[in-house]
């Protein structure tokens, strides 16, 4: 009976003091992109309790404070949500149709890394590695059943801010009706969002086949089918090769392929810090797909502007 009422007693107090802390607002916010908490609130919302008696005015303050600490993180929570849902977005006039490349002016200098075949264990970390170096975001095209194998690898790429595009189920270079090809397409689209919250709208067909009726299936649901204007051939070539491959054809409103899955991407990784720098020497910015068409449409609107 006594071991009873013990229990009772400490369950009580468990429960004031949870209550207590949901008032004051000192529980732990959770980042929805990595499941890792957020900054906490500030610590001297704790001492309310303790200076209570001493000074009820500045207890109005603290509480007061702990609000808007409140009001802070549900405002910081609501843009990550939204950041997460629309940085794989592409701007609605690129949807339903094939790039290789922005339109940009020569001044802008601006270039999209882009990697297939992932998320892979060890060499997309370490790709990720180099790319927070560098302060540089790129996007990821993901292939479905890797993603599932790693779901954790692909949901630090995600929580690392870069974007995402859907690269099928299966990766095969087969021919596909219309069923076959939402199979590969939605299923991938599916576990994407599951997994990060993102909801893509870039497609790349595996090998760049446009004739096998998967570019056809993503074009119909609105994809951007994003293809390239700088291939590495990283899957086949030596470090040095790779490297004057991507500054031979590198060019403002360029989208580079190379690849941080499938296979042995050791090269891409050795690669990678000299084909950045040598990028950033020639001027080069570096952004994601999504923002790379950003920029065509917000040049376009400025010349529509300047004839009028």
């Amino acid at each position: 009976m006594k071991r009873l009422l013990r229990r009772r007693k400490t369950l009580i107090v468990a429960f004031i003091a949870a209550t207590a802390s949901f008032l004051l607002g000192v529980t732990l916010p959770i980042n929805l992109r990595a499941n890792q908490p957020l900054k906490p609130i500030q610590a001297q919302v704790l001492t309310v309790s303790q200076s209570q008696e001493q000074k009820p005015t500045s207890n109005i303050n603290q509480f007061k404070q702990a609000i808007a600490h409140r009001v802070e993180f549900s405002q910081q929570a609501l843009a990550e949500l939204q950041g997460m849902r629309f940085q794989s977005t592409v701007p609605d006039q690129f949807q339903g149709t094939t790039i290789r490349e922005a339109k940009l002016d020569s001044q802008h200098k601006a270039i999209a890394l882009t990697f297939d075949d992932g998320p892979w264990p060890k060499t997309t970390t370490q790709i990720l590695e180099i790319l927070k170096k560098n302060n540089i975001k790129a996007t990821f095209f993901w292939v479905g059943r890797y993603l599932q194998a790693y779901p954790d690898i692909g949901k630090q790429v995600a929580a690392a801010g870069h974007a995402i595009g859907n690269h099928t189920w299966n990766h095969q270079y087969i021919k596909y009706n219309e069923d076959g090809a939402a199979r590969e397409i939605d299923r991938t689209s599916s576990l994407i969002e599951e997994l990060t919250g993102i909801q893509t709208s870039m497609f790349r067909p595996p090998g760049g086949i446009l004739n096998n009726g998967l570019a056809a299936y993503a074009q119909k649901k609105n994809y951007s089918v994003v293809m390239w204007s700088a291939d590495s051939f990283d899957w086949r070539t030596l470090t040095e090769s790779l490297i004057d491959n991507v500054m031979r054809q590198a060019k403002s409103g360029g989208i580079v392929l190379m690849h941080d899955g499938g296979g042995n991407r050791a090269r891409t990784v050795k690669a990678l810090p000299d084909i950045i720098a040598r990028l950033r020497k020639e001027g080069y910015i570096f952004v994601t797909v999504p923002e790379l068409l950003q920029m065509q449409e917000q040049e376009l609107k400025r010349q529509e502007t300047a004839k009028k």
